[in-house]
C-alpha cells in the first residue's frame, strides 16, 4: 500500500452481487467460483447473489438499471472486459456519484486478468497466475479492505465518452489483444501466440501523439492531484464541459482537455515522431498476468503511464522488450525506440483510420481520442 492510502472495510455479514461470465477465458469461471471462491466467502460471512451473464452488455444493463442498495459490494468474476462493462454501466446511472463509492472487486476468470494481477502485485504478493491468483484475490475480498482506484475519462472524435480502469492502446499491443481473441481457450498462452503472429507482420501506424506531462521530468513522482474544479452552472474552471453535463447527476467535466477539434494547449508536449509501432496508456502496473508494463504504477497515483514505441525497431528488439516485460525490466534495456512518460492527459490523432484501438482490452473504432 502507498503512504496516505485510506482503507474502508466491508461490513459483516456482507452481501455481494457476483457478476460472472461463464464464457470468459477458458470457460471455467463458474466451476472455479463454486470450487475455490464460494467456500472462502462463506467462511468470511460474505453472502453471494450470482448473476450469470448471457450476452454482451448484459452486465452493463444490469448495473445501470438495477437498485444496487441491497449489496455492499459488486464482484466481477471474469476477464477485464466484464469489469469495463460494469464501470461504464455504473457511470450511466443518474446516481453514478454515490454508486461509484460502492466497492468493486475483481476475481480473475478471463484470459486477460490485468487488474487482478496489478492488485495482487500492490498487495505485495508473489507473481502468480491461474488458481493461485484467484485464491489471492478471493482472500483480499474476504479481508474486506477497500481503497480508491483511478479511472480515466476518454472522449472520441465521434462523441463517445468512455471510462477506463486499465489502459488505452493502439497499434501492435492492441492488435495482439484482438487478433488473439480466437485463441481464448488457451488462456494466457493466447497472448504469446498472438505476439508471435503480429511480430511476423509488423506494421507501422501514423498519427500525432500529445500529452500533458505529470511531473517536471521522467522518473519524478506526479504532483499532488489538483482538487476537482468547482462546477458552477456546468462550468469547470474555464473549460466548457462536454455536451450533456449540465444536468444534476452530470458526469465530471474533463478539466484538463480542450475539444478534439482544437489544438492541444500550449503547455502540452507534442511528440515529434509520427510513426509508431504501438502507443499504450496504462494506469495500473500489469497489462496481463505476466506483463508488468508499468512497474512504477500504483492503484491511485493520479497518473497515466504512457508508453510509445517509435517505428524502426527490429523484430528481435521488440521480442526482447516483450520477454523483459514479464519481469518489468523492459525499461532497463534502454531501447532507443521505447519511450515512457508519466502523464496527466494525452491525445492521439491517427492520420488514417488503420488498426484497432482498444480500451481495457475491448476493441474501439480507430479515430482521434483523448483522455
Amino acid at each position: 500500500s502507498c503512504p496516505g492510502d485510506s482503507y474502508g472495510v466491508l461490513p459483516r455479514p456482507c452481501r455481494a452481487l457476483v457478476l460472472l461470465n461463464p464464457q470468459s477465458g477458458a470457460g471455467r469461471a463458474l466451476e472455479d467460483f463454486q470450487a475455490v471462491v464460494q467456500p472462502m466467502l462463506a467462511e468470511a460471512d460474505i453472502a453471494t447473489t450470482v448473476f450469470i451473464t448471457e450476452r454482451p452488455h448484459h452486465a452493463h444493463e444490469k448495473v445501470r438499471d438495477e437498485d444496487l442498495s441491497q449489496w455492499d459490494t459488486l464482484v466481477v468474476m471474469a476477464g477485464d472486459g466484464l469489469l469495463y462493462e460494469v464501470v461504464n454501466g455504473l457511470m450511466e446511472r443518474p446516481d453514478w456519484e454515490a454508486t461509484m463509492k460502492k466497492p468493486l472487486c475483481i476475481l480473475p476468470g478471463g484470459s486477460g486478468n490485468a487488474l487482478a494481477a496489478s492488485i495482487n502485485h500492490y498487495a505485495g504478493n508473489d507473481h502468480v497466475a491461474k488458481k493461485k491468483l484467484l485464491t489471492n484475490c478471493a482472500f483480499i475480498l474476504c479481508k474486506g479492505l477497500h481503497t480508491q482506484m483511478d479511472l480515466v475519462s476518454l472522449s472520441t472524435a465521434s462523441g463517445k465518452r468512455l471510462f477506463s480502469f486499465l489502459g488505452f492502446g493502439w497499434g501492435f499491443i492492441s492488435d495482439v489483444d484482438i487478433d488473439s481473441e480466437k485463441y481464448r481457450r488457451l488462456g494466457n498462452a493466447r497472448f504469446t501466440l498472438g505476439t508471435l503472429q503480429c511480430l511476423a507482420k509488423l506494421r507501422v501506424y501514423q498519427g500525432r501523439l500529445s500529452y500533458l506531462p505529470a511531473g517536471p521530468e521522467q522518473g519524478t513522482p506526479p504532483p499532488p492531484r489538483d482538487p476537482p474544479a468547482p462546477v458552477t452552472n456546468g462550468q469547470a474552471g474555464h473549460v466548457p464541459p462536454p455536451a450533456g453535463t449540465e444536468a444534476a447527476g452530470a458526469l465530471p467535466a474533463d478539466s484538463l482537455l480542450v475539444p478534439l477539434g482544437q489544438p492541444v494547449p500550449a503547455h502540452w508536449t507534442v511528440v515529434p515522431e509520427e510513426e509508431f509501432v504501438t502507443v499504450y496508456a496504462i494506469y495500473q502496473s500489469h497489462l496481463g498476468t505476466n506483463l508488468l508494463m508499468a512497474p512504477a504504477a500504483r492503484l491511485h497515483d493520479g497518473c497515466i503511464h504512457l508508453f510509445y514505441l517509435k517505428a524502426g525497431i527490429s523484430r528481435v528488439a521488440l521480442l526482447k522488450l516483450f520477454l523483459a516485460m514479464a519481469r518489468g525490466t523492459h525499461l532497463d534495456l534502454n531501447c532507443p525506440h521505447l519511450r515512457y512518460v508519466p502523464v496527466r492527459a494525452f491525445r492521439l490523432e491517427p492520420r488514417v483510420a488503420t488498426g484497432i484501438m482498444t480500451v481495457d482490452g475491448e476493441a474501439l473504432a480507430c479515430e482521434p481520442v483523448q483522455g
